[in-house]
């Protein structure tokens, strides 16, 4: 009986995993472009520094496309070379881990430029994320089919999806942050010292460590959690095994990394959190966003409107909710993980709480399965209606980029137009259209031009133009002024708008 248990959760998994995995690559298939950071995470890996704009040649020189290139794949002569990986994130603000797996990843398309290295990635984490997912909606929930149903729902959500197609660590960290909940259900569960479980929790707290800091807040809570109660309950042996789990973990991250203490205490991020934290308006205003965020992308707009029906159901019938441990032990980590983020993240975006998104979405759906008990079926039937309203409204998950494509084909088809990016350094995103730097084979960055006729030609005095020119101009400058002025000394008498991009917009000139 036992095996056949165990066969019914491994067809259950197998199945969740096959088709969140055909989900994710067609949706990342329409991804069209990269965000900064996401080219950060690339170049991160490899190049010679964190920043590309940090060279002394990167301003006002002319450079072909390969130099932009470098920035983003793996040469042949980098493929056993992992320095950097270490390297830049010791000069960056986060740890190095998820970096170290992109890296692996990026040698599978040594000299190409791809998002796939960075989605693929993704996916076999989200694949294994898909286990813990549903182990834990199993504990919680007790029956096989619905623990599979709700695991699989909170793995395709626009929540789950953009954390797939976003080449970033948050991934990553909501595995560690699934792991680290579902070991401490385990915990919660044993009754004395469990050496093989206190081994793992430790691994993967040293693991989540390594790979993003706000992965802490989550672990940290938990901590504070056991160690109250082994005191309160006097298991002193239980405390001082769970205790010493976590220290060696804390040490050995520490040595791994140790540059993390700097990050941490001396950054500018934990600055940024201070400043916040002393502006009670300002930390409203992203508890709020955050809120709204959620609201969103894990329940399509669902999740205020049936919670409310529920509770006024709920009150009206007097039902009691069941207490469930689990549950309890749940929630408090994830309050004190979104409080903390909305206190600490530098953007209000919904990169930031999407390591806690699953965790969030199986609490969620076990107090609407707690008051729709009279009817098991209703729960099924919320499901169909969460689901079906982004089909509906047609909402999508952030980071594709849609509309991108068409300018990164003309791009492709003109390689050989030269480009020149009248640049004002006070908003500098460069990164954001790096991408198509490294397919233009000659291009110019003008850092905080002094517009005059001379100037241009000076720069321009050498370029061949007969095939036009294309003109980057990033934000908080005189577009019209700018154009005229090149069309005047270039003698290009046509201009074209071909994009608006993240914060800049690129004209083609030609006669």
């Amino acid at each position: 009986m036992q095996k056949k248990g165990r066969l019914v959760n491994l067809v259950i998994i197998l199945t969740i995993i096959l088709i969140q995995t055909l989900l994710y690559i067609f949706i990342a298939s329409k991804k069209e472009y990269i965000h900064m950071d996401e080219a950060y995470s690339y170049g991160l890996t490899n190049y010679d520094r964190v920043n590309i704009y940090d060279n002394e040649d990167f301003y006002d020189t002319w450079h072909d496309n390969d130099y932009y290139k470098d920035y983003l794949v793996v040469d042949e002569d980098e493929v056993n070379s992992y320095k950097q990986v270490y390297e830049n994130q010791k000069n960056d603000v986060h740890p190095p881990f998820y970096y170290l797996l992109l890296r692996l990843m990026m040698n599978f398309s040594v000299g190409n430029f791809s998002i796939w290295p960075g989605i693929i990635l993704n996916i076999i984490i989200y694949s294994i994320c898909a286990i813990f997912t549903y182990l834990i909606c199993l504990k919680i929930f007790k029956e096989k089919v619905k623990a599979g149903v709700i695991a699989l729902i909170s793995q395709v959500t626009l929540a789950s999806i953009t954390n797939v197609i976003y080449i970033r660590m948050y991934a990553l960290t909501s595995l560690w942050v699934l792991v680290t909940t579902y070991l401490h259900l385990l915990l919660l569960d044993s009754k004395k010292v469990n050496y093989k479980l206190l081994t793992a929790i430790g691994i993967s707290s040293l693991l989540g460590s390594l790979t993003h800091y706000y992965y802490l807040f989550y672990l940290f809570t938990m901590f504070i959690i056991f160690v109250v109660k082994y005191s309160k309950e006097k298991r002193y042996q239980e405390l001082k095994g769970y205790i010493g789990t976590l220290v060696i973990a804390g040490i050995l991250s520490i040595l791994i990394f140790p540059y993390s203490i700097k990050h941490l205490f001396f950054g500018y991020r934990g600055q940024g959190a201070l400043s916040k934290l002393l502006n009670v308006s300002s930390f409203l205003i992203s508890i709020g966003a955050y809120l709204w965020k959620l609201n969103y992308y894990m329940f399509n707009f669902t999740l205020i409107i049936i919670s409310l029906i529920l509770l006024i159901y709920k009150l009206k019938k007097r039902i009691i909710l069941p207490k469930n441990n689990y549950i309890r032990l749940m929630i408090i980590p994830t309050i004190v993980f979104f409080i903390l983020v909305s206190l600490s993240s530098p953007w209000l975006e919904l990169r930031y709480i999407l390591p806690i998104s699953q965790i969030i979405f199986i609490i969620i759906m076990y107090y609407w399965d707690s008051i729709l008990k009279v009817s098991k079926n209703y729960l099924y039937v919320l499901i169909v209606i969460i689901l079906g309203v982004p089909i509906i409204f047609n909402l999508k998950p952030e980071v594709l980029y849609e509309g991108k494509e068409q300018v990164v084909n003309e791009v492709k088809n003109t390689s050989n137009v030269p480009a020149l990016y009248y640049f004002n350094s006070n908003n500098n995103r460069f990164l954001d259209d790096i991408y198509l730097f490294s397919i233009i084979d000659k291009s110019y960055i003008a850092k905080d031009l002094e517009l005059n006729e001379d100037n241009i030609k000076n720069i321009l005095s050498n370029i061949d133009l007969n095939n036009g020119l294309y003109i980057f101009i990033n934000d908080f400058q005189d577009n019209n002024t700018i154009i005229n002025l090149t069309k005047e000394v270039t003698n290009l008498e046509n201009v074209k708008h071909v994009a608006r991009l993240n914060i800049t917009d690129l004209y083609y000139l030609y006669n």
